[in-house]
């Protein structure tokens, strides 16, 4: 029931809008092919999960108390940024999903994270995009998602 009252929008402590408010306000204020972009990312994402919990994040003066629109299933699946000549979707797991359609482009040096960054006329793949999408949920929900890795333990050299 929790997860009920989150995903159909659950009250901000600031500001009285839930987070799928925001995300419509921050979408409807760029008024471009930038808040076009990120309203069919939005619409293909839910489409893909649609128990997916929407969330804003990261809300302080530095982006103008926007803060960034974040999709979470048991942990975070992806989040929305938006600059002045980029859409960037950050998935938290990316380095451990399978994409075989190559859609991450960018944040691919890292261990963990991969994004796709698009740019204004950029069309993407809605079909392996959506299959991102729920691969990502699936690791997320899988029984392994939560155990942490085993630390290795230091052993003495004795001589």
């Amino acid at each position: 029931m929790q997860n009920m009252q989150k995903k159909s929008g659950a009250k901000e402590a600031t500001g009285g809008a839930s987070p799928s408010q925001l995300i419509d306000a921050r979408i409807a204020a760029f008024g471009d092919w930038r808040g076009e972009t990120l309203a069919r990312l939005r619409a293909l994402i839910r489409e893909a999960d649609p128990e997916i919990v929407e969330e804003v994040k990261w809300r302080k003066p530095s982006n103008a108390m926007l803060g960034v629109p974040v999709w979470s299933h048991e942990g975070i699946v992806c989040t929305g940024e938006t600059y002045k000549n980029t859409v960037k979707l950050t998935f938290s797991k990316g380095a451990a999903l399978n994409d075989p359609s190559g859609l991450f482009n960018a944040s691919l040096e890292g261990n963990t994270r991969r994004a796709i960054d698009l740019h204004e006329g950029d069309k993407i793949d809605e079909t392996a995009f959506k299959a991102l999408i729920c691969a990502a949920v699936a690791l997320n929900t899988s029984p392994h998602a939560s155990a942490r890795p085993a630390r290795s333990r230091k052993t003495s050299k004795r001589a």
